[in-house]
């Protein structure tokens, strides 16, 4: 007789059906995905909701440490060599008010300037002027800050720093509270009107320099008559012992007995050049008066007063000429 032996097979739980029917219903209700689009960029992934908070614990519920900053990374170094607080020194020279740069030059060449006790005749030498003892003909440089002033110049007075005849200088009447001050420009002794002083070399220079253009004007008192012709011959200009000179500007501005008023207006600063111009074409000066240096004006000053520049009106004169001086 055949026996039949039948092996005993797995009947699902009957909770395991609705499981299936549910996935199976989940499964027919979400959306297939469109397909992407060549060229289009891929989707990104939805994060996590605003207001989703990270657990205060850590794995094994440990405390969460804190996240560092991130450290910037370190700077490079620089390729630049030697250190960038120091200067030329012949530039320190005129910013602490010994003249402009080329006078300063005249100064390092000629062996009267000492860094550190050693005499230097290198004009391209660098100090650090902070650090550095400077020395020019053994007097110790004294950074100080800068000062303008204007000055109603009277006649009798030098527009020099040293005289050693021991005559009147125009330094002298201003205190001496702003330290060390020189000239800019000159005004012989018989001439009077506005003088500029200052301890900033490089404006010095701005103001006296043909290339910057600046112009100062004179009230001129000549003997005689001037005519037209004689105007042209002063704008035309003469050959002096420098070189050729000329006035950029003549104006009559009225006769009185037999002198004859001028306004002229230079923009170089020859030593005498008006009183030369004029000897020229045959005429001497009887007073000369300089009534204006770029903005400056002379105004309301009488003989001796001097005032402080201010912001604006140095502004205005460093803005003069295009470019800073070098």
């Amino acid at each position: 007789m055949l026996e039949i032996t039948v092996a005993p097979c797995y009947i699902p739980s009957p909770i395991f059906f609705p499981f299936l029917r549910m996935k199976k219903t989940l499964a027919k209700k979400s959306p297939k995905k469109p397909a992407r689009k060549v060229g289009q960029s891929p989707r990104k992934k939805a994060g996590a909701p605003k207001n989703f908070r990270k657990s205060k614990h850590g794995a094994f519920g440990g405390p969460v440490a804190p996240r560092r900053p991130k450290s910037k990374p370190s700077p490079k170094p620089s390729l630049r060599t030697g250190d960038s607080t120091k200067q030329r020194l012949q530039k320190v020279l005129a910013a602490a008010g010994f003249g402009s740069r080329r006078f300063c030059e005249e100064l390092i060449a000629t062996g009267r300037v000492e860094v550190d006790r050693k005499v230097v005749d290198q004009l391209g030498f660098q100090v650090d002027p902070n650090l550095c003892e400077i020395r020019v003909d053994g007097q110790v440089l004294r950074l100080s800050r800068p000062a303008y002033i204007a000055l109603f110049k009277p006649k009798g007075y030098l527009c020099t720093n040293r005289d050693e005849q021991g005559r009147r200088r125009a330094v002298d009447l201003i205190p001496e509270s702003f330290g060390r001050l020189f000239p800019v420009g000159r005004l012989d002794m018989n001439s009077e009107g506005l003088l500029l002083l200052t301890n900033d070399g490089e404006l010095a220079q701005r103001l006296t320099h043909p290339k910057y253009g600046i112009p100062k004007v004179y009230r001129v008192q000549v003997a005689g008559t001037v005519d037209r012709r004689t105007v042209e011959q002063l704008q035309k200009g003469f050959y002096l012992a420098e070189g050729f000179a000329k006035a950029e500007q003549v104006v009559i501005k009225g006769h009185h007995k037999q002198s004859t008023y001028l306004e002229i207006t230079l923009t170089e600063g020859r030593n005498r050049e008006i009183r030369r111009l004029l000897a020229h074409v045959h005429h001497k000066v009887l007073s000369l008066i300089r009534i204006s240096v770029g903005p400056i004006k002379l105004g309301k000053m009488l003989p001796g007063d001097y005032r402080m520049l201010s912001v604006r009106e140095v502004n205005m004169i460093k803005n003069m000429g295009g470019a800073s001086a070098d």
